[in-house]
């Protein structure tokens, strides 16, 4: 287990990180959320040994982080850290061998995630040759390369298509399914709702929101209501608890105060004509992130 005990992280008189406390157990997919400036790079330099905290303690599996554990960890930057010059063999040979691995062991291992990634055609090319798709899949092969115990993600579908989004969906869900412990950090609130159950959104170094994303949405009382049909919006926007009503096409978005407005609301839409959806959602979790950041996390 990766445990983040009450760290804090300063540089000269500027709080980077502030009394961040957080768990991270084998086969969790967890959030690590935040606009940029919000602590989240300096948060997984320290989990990678890279800085050390001013305060705190971060463990994995009881022990200290540092050089002695450091094989066992796999980190995707956000920006690209690979290099250029190198082919994508050579590349793999002296990253995994930073990882302590033989070089049988990792030719073996590249070979496997080459194909599963359908770009083993490429290993003898060198890296600059390589769309930023094939080069962000090599990263990713590159930060998996070790079979990581602990393995850091940020942003790691920058540059994908849908298909390849899905393979790497695919791989990192069976990374945890295996007992990988995984943090996930996306602007695409979607990406993150479907893989963590668990999360903390950063502001200013501080969490302001953290635990079961199921609770959080549960506690945050706000709700949507998706209507198609001919409604008198007018009516709808008088009803006390209704926060507001927007258009997208021909659907309604009818924001609510709780799930106890949707009776009020329903009744209203039910004097409509042609209505052909009535459904009541939860809100998302970028709608939740705006409200508690207040701003969107967009690059």
């Amino acid at each position: 287990m990766l445990k983040f005990s009450n760290i804090s992280k300063y540089y000269g008189d500027f709080l980077a990180v502030d009394n961040l406390s957080f768990e991270v157990k084998p086969g969790e997919i967890f959030g690590l959320l935040g606009v940029n400036g919000a602590g989240k790079t300096t948060t997984f330099r320290m989990i990678m040994g890279l800085l050390e905290p001013s305060s705190g303690q971060i463990t994995l599996d009881g022990k200290p982080i540092d050089y002695s554990v450091t094989d066992e960890l796999g980190f995707l930057t956000e920006e690209r850290s690979l290099l250029l010059k190198l082919t994508v063999k050579e590349q793999a040979i002296y990253y995994g061998s930073l990882k302590s691995m033989k070089e049988k062991d990792i030719l073996e291992r590249l070979d496997y995630l080459l194909d599963k990634f359908n770009i083993s055609q490429y290993k003898d090319k060198k890296i600059k040759e390589l769309s930023k798709g094939n080069q962000q899949k090599i990263q990713f092969i590159m930060a998996i390369i070790n079979k990581p115990k602990l393995l850091i993600l940020d942003e790691p579908f920058s540059g994908l298509d849908p298909f390849n989004v899905e393979l790497f969906k695919n791989e990192i869900t069976e990374m945890a399914s295996n007992g990988s412990m995984i943090i996930f950090s996306s602007h695409r609130m979607e990406h993150v709702e479907l893989f963590c159950k668990k999360l903390v959104i950063l502001k200013n170094g501080k969490s302001v929101l953290q635990g079961d994303l199921a609770e959080i949405k549960k506690s945050y009382r706000k709700m949507n209501i998706m209507v198609i049909g001919d409604i008198n919006i007018d009516k709808i926007k008088e009803i006390d608890g209704v926060l507001s009503v927007s258009k997208n096409n021909l659907e309604y978005e009818i924001k609510i105060a709780d799930e106890f407005v949707s009776d009020k609301v329903f009744k209203e839409v039910s004097k409509g004509k042609n209505v052909t959806k009535y459904s009541l959602e939860e809100p998302s979790l970028n709608e939740i992130f705006i409200e508690k950041v207040g701003e969107t996390y967009e690059k």
